[in-house]
């Protein structure tokens, strides 16, 4: 299978399935349950699991942290539940255990600089990511644009809807480069339709495309970069990590378990 070369490295692709590096030993015959909470919450995923008395399964060792791969009883089924590590390459890493080892699908949560004038704490469902890192592009072959046009974007729309809690659709520019977020940058990603920004939804999403997983995202408003004379850090969104949690299981519970 083609390896398609290009001057610019990250603009190669390789359509090779196979790969030379795989998944410690120790994780190969671990057997998951087929659904994940996967998400980007800090310190409220352990707390959760710990007031559950949650199992752990396996932990996914990394030079930084360790991450407890924690099983949780949602009305009566299993569901794996995760942190999820910050930038893109971290989270793909652990997400690709977590698919290795059985999880077909996956919400995650986080969450997101505003572009334009919105309030904190607001959700917002991406459907598509600009693909400004580099991560996806090992993935999918290049483009501009990843759509989140999965199953599981639909389900946390109808979820949201049910509850009657305010959302919006976003395109969102996923980037690696956290501290040149520059104002001439930011202009011109509004100017394509971005809302938002974030660092991992573009990768995880190219990374379950790739591997035949069902994968949506969950964010919620925090920073504020709308106005390019004057960030506003406001409280980084700390009163959604909650919430947010709540709503990935109640929707990764509702899902039929047809893959």
């Amino acid at each position: 299978m083609p390896l398609f070369k290009n001057d610019v490295p990250i603009l190669e692709y390789d359509t090779s399935e196979r790969s030379l590096f795989g998944i410690k030993a120790e994780l190969q015959s671990l057997k998951l349950p087929k659904k994940a909470v996967y998400a980007l919450l800090g310190s409220c995923i352990d707390e959760y699991a710990a007031a559950r008395n949650a199992e752990t399964a396996a932990v996914i060792p990394t030079i930084t942290r360790d991450y407890p791969i924690y099983i949780v009883d949602q009305d009566g089924e299993e569901i794996c539940l995760c942190q999820a590590p910050m930038g893109a390459p971290a989270a793909v890493q652990n997400l690709e255990i977590l698919l290795a080892c059985g999880v077909k699908q996956v919400i995650s949560a986080g969450s997101c600089g505003v572009l334009t004038p919105m309030p904190e704490n607001e959700f917002i469902v991406p459907v598509r990511a600009l693909r400004d890192e580099g991560c996806s592009y090992k993935y999918l072959p290049p483009s501009r644009f990843v759509e989140l046009d999965m199953p599981m974007t639909d389900r946390i729309c109808s979820a949201l809807g049910r509850r009657d809690i305010p959302f919006r659709r976003c395109t969102t520019w996923t980037t690696d480069g956290l501290f040149r977020e520059t104002p001439d940058t930011v202009a011109y990603r509004r100017s394509e339709g971005c809302d938002t920004v974030d660092m991992e939804c573009a990768s995880l999403a190219a990374c379950a495309k790739f591997r035949g997983a069902d994968f949506g995202m969950l964010f919620f408003t925090a920073d504020s970069l709308a106005d390019l004379d004057n960030y506003d850090r406001r409280d980084f969104g700390v009163a959604s990590l909650e919430p947010a949690l709540r709503l990935c299981l109640d929707v990764i519970g509702s899902c039929d378990t047809e893959k």
